[in-house]
């Protein structure tokens, strides 16, 4: 008699446990091309990278400098749509922070050059 009970235990275990491995699905993986990889890794850098850019200090001093107010921007931030952040954030990738002071020297010279050789100005004297 307590064998059988134990045969019924042990028979009842098994089958629930073979019922079991039926129910499991299998793991499916597929291959992640560049393009959906990069799409899933920039979608939270836009509003990280404009939130980045507005944490600064000095961008703090002159929105608030132009009456701007920190939580009134940050409401207005959250408010964007996903297309207009992306849009924000590739504008603050593009704008350089100084301007390009090489290309402003540059200009300068060729300008003052061709007004030289005209004889506009005498800036380089010959003597």
């Amino acid at each position: 008699m307590r064998i059988e009970k134990f045969q019924r235990a042990c028979v009842a275990l098994v089958s629930v446990s073979v019922l079991a491995l039926g129910m499991q699905t299998p793991a499916v993986a597929g291959i992640v091309g560049t393009s959906e990889a990069v799409s899933a890794a920039r979608q939270e850098t836009p509003l990280s990278t404009v939130q980045a850019a507005i944490a600064r200090d000095d961008v703090r001093a002159k929105l608030a400098e132009l009456g701007v107010n920190a939580a009134e921007l940050d409401s207005r931030l959250a408010a964007l749509s996903p297309a207009e952040l992306s849009m924000l954030a590739d504008k603050l990738d593009e704008v350089p922070a100084g301007g390009d002071a090489l290309a402003v020297i540059g200009i300068v010279f060729v300008v003052l050059l061709i007004l030289e050789l005209t004889g506009v100005i005498d800036i380089f004297k010959r003597t």
